[in-house]
């Protein structure tokens, strides 16, 4: 299993980077490749295209129904309807409840979105896992304005497909009982980190410090820490310095590009 950064910055595009998505990848026991993507924000399916054929996707497994994590759905739902290779079968689309609703609100009256024709949407059961190929997928929920759910994503390691590690997903979340399930045990803790410490204390249920992000790694045991959906007005180097501050483990910052066997 891979993790491959589409997207890292929070809240908006960055001038040198997509909204959030990450492209996991596994190969199953034939050697076939399954690809899923985990929340697709703006500009997000233009790098996505570098690293194979959008539309050959096995699924899409959304968080939360912010517009940063997922208005890219709106025009993959127009390359897939509109693609020369003609008529797909509907993508298996994981959400919260509200997502059906969501892609048509996105689409507005162009109909490529609006309907089950691109999408066949699952909405989201906490503690119910969702298997894709050699991939499981367990959502988790956390807190956040809106609902949202971080994951937990298991599948077969790079180096010895006989060994099961994990990737968890924050989502958009505050410390919560959620984060530290999502951060127990992970081989990668994939952890968004827009506020920071000291300017932003007074909001609070909405996203983490890289302080509370690197807390919940330590608490969970995760072995690798990465942080993402860093605003563009932000320093990166803020939420890294406050997160090694907290976690005696390897913190990296998410980038375009970034690829992490596990």
């Amino acid at each position: 299993m891979r993790l491959v950064v589409l997207g890292s910055a929070g809240s908006f595009p960055a001038p040198d980077s997509a909204a959030s998505s990450y492209l996991v990848q596994a190969e199953d026991a034939d050697g076939r490749t399954w690809s899923v993507v985990l929340d697709l924000g703006n500009g997000a399916l233009g790098p996505l295209q570098r690293y194979g054929d959008p539309t050959a996707l096995d699924a899409v497994a959304l968080s939360h129904l912010h517009a940063d994590h997922v208005a890219d759905m709106a025009v993959l739902g127009v390359l897939r309807r509109y693609h020369p290779a003609g008529a797909l079968p509907p993508l298996r689309v994981l959400g919260p409840e509200g997502t059906v609703e969501r892609l048509a609100q996105l689409a507005g009256k162009d109909p490529a979105t609006h309907t089950a024709e691109q999408f066949a949407v699952e909405a989201w059961a906490p503690g119910r896992p969702v298997t894709v190929g050699p991939l499981t997928l367990e959502p988790v929920p956390v807190v956040h304005p809106i609902p949202a759910f971080g994951m937990r994503v298991t599948g077969p390691s790079e180096d010895d497909p006989a060994r099961t590690v994990t990737l968890a997903y924050s989502g958009d979340t505050d410390a919560c009982p959620g984060l530290d399930a999502l951060a127990t045990d992970a081989d990668v803790l994939l952890a968004e980190a827009a506020y920071v410490e000291g300017r932003d204390d007074h909001l609070r249920g909405v996203h983490l410090t890289g302080r509370r992000a690197g807390e919940a790694a330590a608490r969970g045991g995760a072995r690798r820490l990465v942080l993402t959906h860093i605003p563009a007005w932000n320093d990166p180097h803020v939420p890294l310095a406050e997160a090694s501050a907290a976690y005696a483990g390897p913190v990296t910052l998410a980038q375009p590009g970034l690829t992490i066997p596990l």
